[in-house]
């Protein structure tokens, strides 16, 4: 199962305490849209007192509401408290598992993109599935990255020099340390994972410059280790 979040400017909020939440639900088979699912969201601090219960349309998308969000300027001052709020999101429909997400991100003056994936019926065991969005890379203290060099040898035999930029369609990522062959790899589609990278490590809040410049390095350190790790080890 795939489940992200991500924010966007695309539109602007009237109130700047709210942030807007749009939720897409599809099928995890041929990700087909799933209409008449009902979607219920519940504060993180209150998960047993629903306050907003949404369908999705034909599209399976609901439409955009309006949540609380801590003031904007949170986002924008390093060192201020966290700068968005938190809530859990229920969904089930009929043939499908339900899947309740917790951690859902929203930023005040954006609109968050909450993209969820149920399993049918016939392929899962039937039991509710709880997914657990982490804390925002700016804000939670996580161990730091492991180090590596800035410049790596290109002696290798097999190196590949391609003429132009090629954008793969998907990439493979490891869920573990480097060094564990028992952690799983997924393959991950390379917009999707540009994503997912982003909304973890930026604030939709920012100026636009600063998301651009962000994203575009994001997406030059991916493409780097494409192609210097996975094609190296072909």
């Amino acid at each position: 199962m795939s489940v992200y979040s991500f924010s966007t400017h695309a539109a602007q909020t009237e109130n700047p305490e709210e942030g807007g939440l749009r939720i897409q639900v599809t099928s995890t088979i041929g990700l087909i849209p799933i209409p008449n699912a009902t979607i219920t969201i519940y504060y993180e601090t209150a998960p047993d007192s629903p306050i907003q219960e949404l369908t999705t349309d034909s599209s399976g998308q609901t439409q955009v509401i309006q949540l609380p969000a801590p003031p904007i300027a949170y986002s924008l001052e390093p060192g201020s408290p966290r700068p968005y709020a938190e809530y859990i999101i229920r969904v089930s429909a009929p043939g499908y598992e339900t899947v309740v997400v917790s951690g859902s991100e929203i930023l005040p003056e954006v609109t968050s993109l909450q993209n969820i994936q149920l399993p049918p019926l016939e392929v899962s065991n039937g039991a509710e599935e709880d997914i657990n969005i982490g804390p925002h890379t700016l804000y939670y203290d996580y161990p730091p990255k492991i180090p590596e060099a800035e410049i790596k040898p290109m002696d290798e035999t097999g190196e590949i020099v391609l003429s132009r930029v090629v954008i793969p369609e998907y990439v493979i990522v490891h869920d573990g340390e480097p060094d564990d062959a028992s952690a799983p790899n997924y393959y991950v589609r390379y917009k999707d994972y540009i994503k997912n990278v982003a909304s973890c490590e930026i604030y939709a809040t920012w100026p636009e410059s600063a998301i651009y410049a962000n994203i575009l390095a994001i997406m030059s350190f991916t493409l780097n280790r494409v192609y210097t790790e996975w094609y190296r080890n072909q």
